[in-house]
């Protein structure tokens, strides 16, 4: 495949592209950052996972200055602090393959049981052959794995499956009457994300599941919330985490005369040059790794978020043709990801009433997403945990928000709960659970140092809620 900028670009690329079985190798004819001489040089992809793409693209950044990715960019240890108490560091079973990401914790008391208290994690399994595992402890000491949700085999007829194709993500388990329900997000078989439900009778399974999602067409992350009055409602976003960065690809590659008046920097347009040269090729691929295809661009965006969405907005005002404006339009609404929130009726498993948008990315930490919501009820408020930015580089933090009402409005406060520290990176996706001394304690998972990324390994951490006069912050567990 050969691949070439368009004329108007702002930099010149031409690309050969030869698929292998195992990766692919690039060709690359383009100017030389610190010369400006034309220079061509050859790069062997050795895989399609991020570390593959993001070590790719480090070589490019060398030779052709474009952006470095943000994990292969030197930077300081940062100075937050959090007194969390770490709960799984290691893989405890070889079917877990990725640790224990988007890690959704459930207390199980002794009189539902019938063999004392029990916590049970279900966490995130990414593309592994068993989805979901289960994990069981008396009182987070120690966890035993105990089963997976959809055992290799028996996984939802409506969802993709295999090595790089499906994505199983963010299961949740709460107990609804007589039954235990589990929540997730999972790819169907078109590449669409969607979110399903499972059931059992006992935390361990085994679950079942609908021939049909849920709700599809791209969402993710549900959290199922009851009341004390009873009441159920489910969380969700809308996933558009890869739905911006192709539309923004595709409008560079039909318009590249824009990239020098959306992207100012030099560095960022000549990624924004090389991503739209490579657009016919990154379009045929899977979802996830057109995704990390596109990762540096991303970057680039979200580098100066709302200056990029100033830039964008002023680029559709006045006379700016059809072909313009249409396109900006679409990709203007997909900077936002919405939170949404609607009734559940957990006897039918079937959504009730109208939806409601209660939360979208509007802090500048946030950038360009939110997702992982977990919603708690405590002395008459309703607080709201959830993560923000780029769940792969250092910027993922945590946030919250409060209400008086399960379906708000929510007040965020503007600075995040969690962000990265000197021993964790990328503290997100928060649960919260009945801790061992009664009062609830807040669970997530986060990356080593110089360890983050799509696949990588993700502990479970914990760390104790503090609540006061309306707010909420962190008090150390009592073995710290």
């Amino acid at each position: 495949m050969i691949l070439k900028s368009s004329p108007a670009a702002p930099y010149s690329f031409s690309v050969r592209l030869t698929p292998r079985t195992a990766g692919s190798a690039f060709e690359i004819a383009g100017a030389d950052h610190a010369t400006q001489a034309r220079i061509t040089r050859r790069y062997e992809l050795s895989g399609w996972e991020q570390s593959d793409y993001l070590d790719l693209f480090e070589r490019i950044a060398r030779d052709f200055g474009t952006r470095l990715p943000r994990n292969r960019q030197e930077s300081m240890a940062p100075a937050f602090k959090a007194p969390y108490r770490v709960l799984l560091d290691r893989n405890i079973s070889p079917d877990i393959w990725y640790g224990y990401g988007d890690p959704a914790v459930t207390f199980v008391p002794a009189q539902r049981t019938g063999d004392g208290d029990w916590y049970y994690l279900f966490a995130t399994s990414n593309d592994a052959p068993n989805s979901f595992p289960i994990l069981r402890s008396r009182s987070l000491e120690s966890w035993e794995p105990v089963s997976f949700v959809f055992p290799e085999g028996r996984k939802p007829s409506w969802a993709a499956d295999g090595l790089n194709v499906s994505d199983y993500w963010a299961p949740e388990m709460h107990i609804a009457g007589d039954q235990y329900l589990v929540c997730f997000s999972a790819r169907e078989k078109n590449g669409s994300l969607a979110i399903g439900l499972a059931w059992s009778a006992r935390p361990e399974g085994p679950f079942e599941t609908d021939d049909a999602p849920l709700i599809g067409g791209g969402v993710i992350d549900a959290h199922l919330f009851v009341t004390r009055e009873g009441r159920t409602f489910l969380f969700w976003k809308e996933d558009s985490n890869d739905v911006w960065p192709a539309l923004l690809s595709a409008f560079f590659h039909e318009h590249p005369s824009h990239v020098a008046s959306l992207l100012p920097s030099v560095e960022d347009q000549r990624t924004a040059s090389l991503a739209l040269t490579l657009w016919p090729w990154v379009q045929t691929l899977e979802p996830m790794e057109r995704f990390l295809v596109q990762q540096v661009l991303i970057e680039a965006v979200v580098e100066d978020f709302s200056g990029f969405r100033q830039r964008l907005q002023a680029l559709l005002t006045g006379d700016a043709p059809d072909e313009i404006k249409q396109p900006g339009r679409e990709i203007l609404a997909a900077l936002r990801t919405p939170v949404f929130a609607q009734e559940f009726d957990p006897r039918t498993r079937r959504l009730m009433g109208e939806r409601v948008v209660l939360l979208e990315n509007d802090q500048a930490w946030e950038a360009h997403l939110i997702e992982g919501i977990w919603v708690l009820e405590h002395e008459g408020s309703f607080y709201m945990f959830y993560s923000g930015n780029d769940f792969s580089t250092p910027e993922y933090g945590t946030g919250v928000a409060m209400a008086a009402s399960p379906l708000g409005p929510y007040r965020k406060v503007e600075q995040p709960l969690l962000r990265s520290s000197a021993e964790w990176l990328g503290p997100g996706h928060p649960s919260v659970a009945r801790g061992p001394d009664g009062a609830p304690w807040l669970f997530l998972h986060a990356f080593f140092p110089g360890e983050a990324g799509y696949k990588k390994f993700r502990a479970l951490l914990t760390v104790p809620l503090a609540f006061s006069e309306g707010s909420v912050g962190l008090r150390p567990t009592s073995t710290q």
